[in-house]
């Protein structure tokens, strides 16, 4: 699975809990993430970021936004801090969000829902998304198949 994980600057240390707390999990798929987040991660986790994109002030909100509207992502974890002053981002924010509503894509924006989609993705809740997202094993599997 193809997983979004960001978050705001004053949550990076509890994302960096998360990370750590499901690690067992989180191994086992690709992780994407914005380039201070993914330095967070990668340090304080050990988890490898398998794509690193650029800070979300230059422009990292909307890479991910753009590999959600093609459904490339299959879960997005973005623990927001809503009291952060940053309006730079906010806009593009919100269209992330967007997109994932419209290409049903699950999403957390705080802890207790980024635990749950977690468990989830452990238990094998989120493998219909292989059949969904362009890049999974399944898809590529599925298009040598059909070469041959």
């Amino acid at each position: 699975m193809e997983i979004a994980i960001i978050a705001d600057d004053n949550k990076k240390e509890l994302l960096v809990d998360l990370c750590i707390a499901y690690s067992g999990i989180l191994t086992k798929h690709r992780i994407h993430s914005t380039a201070k987040t993914a330095k967070y991660i990668s340090v304080h986790s050990g988890l490898l970021v398998s794509e690193i994109l650029t800070t979300g002030a230059l422009g990292g909100i909307e890479q991910l936004t753009s590999r959600i509207s093609y459904n490339e992502i299959d879960i997005l974890i973005f623990l927001r801090d809503p009291a952060s002053a940053h309006e730079y981002s906010r806009t593009a924010e919100v269209e992330m969000l967007r997109m994932c509503d419209l290409h049903n894509i699950p999403m957390a924006t705080n802890l207790s829902t980024a635990e749950v989609l977690i468990r989830a993705l452990g238990q094998g809740d989120f493998d219909w998304r292989e059949v969904e997202n362009p890049r999974s094993t399944y898809n590529r599997r599925k298009v040598k198949i059909g070469r041959a």
